[in-house]
């Protein structure tokens, strides 16, 4: 018996190593993950940046820091008149002014461009500090306005997370819907958005048996989901957090097993610009548990305009 003791013994005490490194690593991983999205967060014509957000009418848009302009930008930011930007249908023309010079992905450019409204690829164009590019919202073309100078951007302090806890890495089932299935999602301005949702996520938290529902597109490789838990306002972001998980093409039509990871839970764009349209969770994503993990909010870090 007891050399079957020294055994055991020793052989957990072979395994504890190996164990701590596979923590090590995982908390690494995450680490590095979240550096990743703290250097996103920062960068040129990122979240921080944004100074303004201007919905436009159809036909002409005067643009520049003077009075009386369609589109005012901030003094400081850009020329008194740079131009006019015109709707015209579904085409968005910028015409900028006589002795104005902008930047775009070809190049710089003077007298006229088309302005593309593609949301997977922004069409940024930049003079100086400033940049913009429109965005497309159910028919109304808004363009959005950076400023890579801005205040925010400058007393930002950085995301602030909880530990890393392997206890909320989890495992999960999706479960599809049948093709076709929409959820009604609201934004922070109440529009309306109904959002492919190609099935739902049921997991165990805290004892709990839970469910999530999911955002994807055909072809999409994760799973999008806002949620929102008993933390948020007292420590998290109040209007809920963001998340993706992994979808595996060998469970996206029967269902099958896949891992949420709640370390990588992070904030909206709203809880860092006042420029930004985010959408709310649904009811059935509103956990009724702590999620002490992934990003917290501290207001105080923010500087808004």
């Amino acid at each position: 018996m007891k050399q079957l003791f020294l055994s055991a013994a020793l052989s957990a005490a072979l395994l504890a190593p190996s164990l701590a490194f596979a923590d090590a690593a995982y908390v690494k991983s995450i680490e590095d993950w979240r550096a990743t999205v703290e250097k996103s967060l920062k960068r040129d014509n990122g979240w921080l940046t944004l100074a303004g957000r201007y919905v436009m009418k159809p036909g002409v848009n005067t643009i520049g820091a003077a009075s009386g302009n369609d589109i005012l930008l901030p003094k400081g930011v850009g020329p008194d008149k740079l131009g006019q930007v015109i709707v015209d249908g579904k085409m968005i023309v910028l015409k900028l002014a006589d002795g104005i010079t902008m930047k775009g992905k070809e190049g710089e450019f003077k007298g006229e461009r088309v302005l593309l409204t593609d949301s997977s690829n922004r069409d940024w164009v930049t003079l100086g500090r400033m940049a913009f590019h429109v965005i497309e919202r159910k028919g109304t073309y808004v363009l959005r306005l950076a400023d890579n100078e801005s205040e925010v951007r400058k007393q930002f302090a950085g995301r602030t997370w909880y530990d890393v806890n392997r206890a909320v890495k989890v495992a999960a089932r999706f479960v599809p819907y049948p093709p076709g299935k929409t959820i009604t999602i609201v934004d922070i301005i109440d529009e309306l958005h109904d959002s492919p949702s190609p099935g739902y996520l049921e997991f165990e938290l805290n004892g709990q048996t839970m469910r999530l529902d999911t955002v994807a597109e055909p072809g999409d490789k994760e799973l999008f989901i806002i949620l929102k838990d008993q933390t948020a306002g007292k420590g998290t972001y109040n209007s809920g957090r963001f998340l993706y998980v992994e979808w595996p093409e060998a469970v996206r039509k029967s269902g099958g097993p896949v891992t949420i990871d709640f370390n990588k839970v992070y904030n909206p764009p709203c809880a860092f610009s006042e420029f930004t349209t985010c959408p709310l969770p649904p009811k059935q994503n509103q956990l009724k548990v702590k999620l002490e993990a992934g990003e917290k909010y501290q207001a105080k870090k923010l500087a808004m305009n």
